[in-house]
């Protein structure tokens, strides 16, 4: 059973401290509650709550594509979910609208005097595909606190200035490589090649940083001739170049090249709009604190927890606690979905109209596109019981889209809401089995990341082995180099 709290509220619409799933379920059945919500699921008391709630923290950890979330009290793990963007989706409509646009110009208004520089952009401008993430964000953001007492906020900036905080005084080379030098590079790599060899496709580490063209041929340390290879296939290399390694294997030789040399989408993404969430997120009136990556890389490692969306979330910032019970959790899967779209009527692949214009009304028997229903079928050639997202007709013949197929032509008459539309589709992920270490802390030592030597190189760690073949032996390099 999962451990997701349920969220509470008073007669009045306050939020009350959430409660274990077991204590709800009882004051539904007693009947001194009502489901407020479905997802997430929410009760609402029918008397009003006298009792002072314990403030949470609600962590964020942006990500172009998903966004972790998790609730945090002072000692314990609340709420978690992952949330889906949809923005790479509105970068494609709009390129879709774009040429459709030009086609039409140009066929209606051939004579037109061309017209440019007539708009003007307002400062802080950002493009809608980016906009969409910052709003999806705040938007949850704003809805949890309405339902939960939420005091503080925790994201994670990336590339975040920790080393003026731990010493004000760094000043020259020492600054400009920092004592996260080539952790940020390590991650990106890891997450540009998926964590796998593209050498021989293990997933199984530990990994090296390997010069694709070696520095004693001619390579540089740009980080577009790096990749990520396993210990096994960088030795093998050695410091040959590519044509010659993978001689026979000229495909796998066009695929690296094509990867290594395409720019991380994702991490423009994010970088592009770190600040303005930021800003966004103070605008809504409760404190932020701030971490950076490796903080958290380091904070989940310290916890030994896996990697996921919401578990990174939870290991923001300095405000992590040095336990953290996740087992039986069960992370609260939001995808955005959007409300529909403005465009009357739908077109060929030339963008010449087809079909009538659809209606300007969204609502039917009470049901719109988007809703999530309950249909419970007992007559017919559709005979059971489906579960999904609906889509309306004027004649009340909807279609239902489940999990594994899209039924089509069930009555209205059969269908019962389960959640109103609100932009976002929902679904659970796996049930967490895992058990985490307790970290004890010890106040005497330094506390920060570098001093502790308690960062996980263990992925990137360099093994040398005997051999008694003629090949020279690599010399020994400091923990973090590349091997080429």
């Amino acid at each position: 059973m999962s451990k997701n709290s349920v969220f509470v509220l008073d007669t009045n619409r306050k939020p009350c401290n959430p409660t274990h799933p077991a204590v709800a379920r009882k004051l539904l059945t007693q009947g001194k509650a009502a489901v407020f919500r479905r997802y997430p699921l929410t009760i609402i008391l029918k008397e009003e709550s006298k009792n002072k709630p314990k403030e949470l923290r609600i962590k964020i950890d942006p990500g172009a594509k998903t966004t972790g979330l998790a609730l945090l009290s002072d000692t314990n793990m609340v709420w978690c979910a992952e949330l889906e963007h949809r923005g790479f989706q509105i970068k494609d409509n709009l390129s879709d609208r774009r040429v459709r646009r030009r086609s039409r110009r140009n066929r209606k208004t051939r004579y037109r005097q061309p017209r440019f520089l007539n708009r003007k952009r307002r400062d802080g401008w950002l493009p809608p595909s980016l906009m969409s993430r910052v709003f999806n964000i705040e938007s949850w953001v704003k809805k949890l606190c309405r339902l939960a007492p939420i005091s503080t906020i925790s994201m994670e900036l990336v590339r975040f200035d920790t080393q003026k905080m731990v010493n004000p005084e760094i000043n020259g080379t020492e600054y400009q490589k920092g004592e996260l030098f080539g952790y940020e590079v390590r991650e990106y790599l890891l997450e540009k090649f998926n964590r796998t060899c593209v050498y021989c496709n293990t997933k199984e580490g530990p990994f090296n940083l390997d010069h694709f063209h070696p520095k004693s041929q001619g390579g540089s340390d740009r980080v577009s001739n790096l990749v990520l290879s396993c210990v096994k296939c960088n030795q093998k290399k050695d410091n040959k170049l590519p044509a010659n390694f993978l001689s026979d294997q000229p495909k796998l030789l066009a695929l690296i090249e094509k990867q290594r040399k395409q720019p991380l989408t994702d991490t423009a993404a994010v970088n592009a709009t770190r600040w303005k969430l930021k800003e966004t997120l103070e605008a809504i009136g409760l404190p932020v604190e701030v971490g950076s990556g490796g903080l958290t890389k380091f904070n989940r490692k310290r916890l030994g927890i896996s990697k996921s969306h919401w578990a990174d979330a939870a290991c923001v910032g300095t405000s992590t606690p040095n336990s953290l019970n996740i087992k039986g959790y069960q992370p609260l899967l939001i995808k955005a979905m959007g409300r529909g779209s403005r465009k009357m009527v739908n077109s060929d692949k030339y963008g010449f109209p087809r079909g009538a214009p659809k209606l300007r009304q969204k609502s039917f028997f009470g049901f719109q596109t988007g809703d999530l229903v309950k249909a419970v079928v007992n007559k017919g050639k559709k005979i059971g019981t489906y579960v999904g997202r609906v889509a309306v007709r004027k004649t009340g013949s909807f279609n239902i889209k489940t999990k594994t197929e899209l039924v089509q032509g069930i009555s209205h008459k059969y269908c019962q809401h389960t959640h109103k539309s609100d932009g976002f589709n929902y679904g659970f992920g796996e049930l967490v089995q895992q058990k985490v270490k307790v970290v004890k802390l010890i106040i005497s030592q330094p506390t920060n990341p570098t001093q502790l030597n308690l960062f996980d190189t263990t992925e990137f760690s360099i093994q040398t082995t005997n051999t008694k073949t003629k090949h020279t032996r690599k010399s020994k390099r400091k923990e973090g180099e590349q091997l080429s």
